[in-house]
């Protein structure tokens, strides 16, 4: 493919709302973080689900963000400065999934992968609002 096909493409991507691209995208950084949280899980045991939702956002952040600077909010941005902010970002996500995994183990579920699953999906929610208006706030399109 030459370069002026991909950056077509690209740019045609880019064109599309960064709504559905994070869901698209989001989808595939949110099946990569669960198989990561499983594998933890099936690796440390069921018993130290909260050990391993916290490897899984450590290791699943820089996948994250490397999809959403260039795919779903298409930033041109300085990375340091946008991984620093979305870094902030994982922070709170990371909290909020954290707190309603546990909500959801201790009162709804101890299956601890629906628990994820469910924990996963709103947090989503809350990381594409904080993606949009504070770590890709100045460069998105």
């Amino acid at each position: 493919m030459s370069r002026e096909i991909a950056l077509n493409f690209y740019n045609k991507w880019c064109a599309i709302p960064d709504k559905i691209r994070f869901l698209f995208i989001g989808g595939i950084n949110a099946a990569f973080s669960y198989i990561i949280f499983a594998i933890a899980v099936y690796l440390i045991g069921q018993e130290h689900y909260q050990v391993c939702v916290a490897l899984q956002w450590a290791i699943s952040s820089i996948f994250s963000f490397v999809n959403q600077k260039l795919f779903v909010f298409c930033t041109k941005g300085n990375w340091v400065k946008e991984y620093l902010k979305c870094c902030t970002t994982w922070v709170v996500s990371y909290a909020f999934n954290a707190v309603i995994l546990e909500m959801i183990v201790r009162y709804i579920t101890k299956n601890v992968y629906v628990g994820q699953i469910i924990s996963i999906c709103l947090a989503a929610i809350v990381t594409y609002i904080l993606f949009k208006y504070y770590a890709f706030k100045h460069h998105s399109h």
